[in-house]
């Protein structure tokens, strides 16, 4: 399996692997080991449909609903669609509810960490991409802690944040969350410290679903939030990723924060589709 590194702290490309045919019990197991070391991973050049796309999830875990859908109307589905297409192919424009909302995608996050149990990783395959913008750009939040001093080390590692969808998305838009979400999405308790127990390593889980710290004043913790986040987000940690049809992405949401760039809808077309792997369980249980 031949890798390439795609930034000097996270990140490879691997080549020469066509995930549409299937992969044997080995290669599956280096492309796992892969993911646990490098938190990223690019496969260029595939042919990929939703049957397949979710098929490969599966082999990493349990597939994840998607939430938008399930806390909308109570519908499972297990692939999201991200971009401006809609169900009958119809290009959406800036104006469009679904593409105001999507904009809260442009927020440092990791995905599903307002669910108790939070994402494993996330799979995210291009079908179609604007001439310009609509890059997706990542950090490692392993590589920042690792930068953090040791009395900094010290204050977090026992501490809890507090995660919220409905906080999150609507600092961007109060249209950004449907009646359903509001109802039903409440804010979840996740370790700010976690281990990954394939390699040891640390890092802290932070992004912009975290409202608040537990047991700390509110100016206090947006303090400490701001300054986790702007060491793992400083501009010479980022691995910003320009989409081809036929790129997949896999990424760590242990470890991982992303986020979203701005593309017009206007004038461009973008559609990529998701999947998740839920979590083996919650934050809180892990042995760190």
């Amino acid at each position: 399996m031949k890798i390439s590194p795609l930034h000097i702290e996270f990140g490879a490309e691997i080549h020469d692997i066509n995930l549409s045919q299937g992969l044997d019990g080995n290669l599956f197991a280096h492309i796992d080991e892969a993911i646990n070391k490098y938190s990223v991973l690019l496969f260029r050049g595939q042919s990929l449909d939703d049957d397949s796309h979710l098929e490969l999830t599966a082999r990493f875990g349990t597939p994840e609903e998607e939430h938008v859908s399930y806390y909308s109307t109570g519908t499972i589905r297990y692939t999201g669609v991200i971009g401006n297409i809609d169900p009958d192919g119809k290009h959406l424009k800036n104006a469009a509810r679904k593409v105001v909302s999507q904009t809260a995608n442009n927020l440092w996050h990791s995905d599903s960490s307002f669910r108790e149990i939070p994402s494993l990783h996330s799979l995210l395959y291009a079908y179609e991409v604007p001439d310009e913008g609509g890059d997706t750009e990542f950090v490692s939040a392993r590589a920042a802690y690792q930068r953090l001093s040791t009395e900094e080390k010290n204050q977090i590692h026992n501490a809890v944040g507090i995660h919220d969808y409905i906080y999150s998305r609507t600092s961007v838009s109060e249209d950004a969350v449907s009646e359903g979400q509001r109802n039903y999405m409440r804010p979840v308790r996740q370790r700010l410290v976690r281990r990954n127990p394939q390699t040891n390593e640390l890092n802290y889980f932070v992004g912009s679903h975290v409202r608040s710290i537990e047991g700390m004043e509110d100016d206090a913790a947006t303090r400490l939030i701001n300054r986790l986040m702007s060491e793992a987000t400083r501009s010479e940690s980022v691995f910003r990723h320009q989409w081809q049809a036929g790129d997949l992405v896999i990424w760590d949401n242990r470890c991982v924060l992303h986020r979203g760039c701005g593309y017009d809808a206007d004038r461009y077309r973008r559609r990529l589709h998701q999947t998740r792997v839920r979590g083996t369980g919650p934050s809180l249980a892990e042995v760190v």
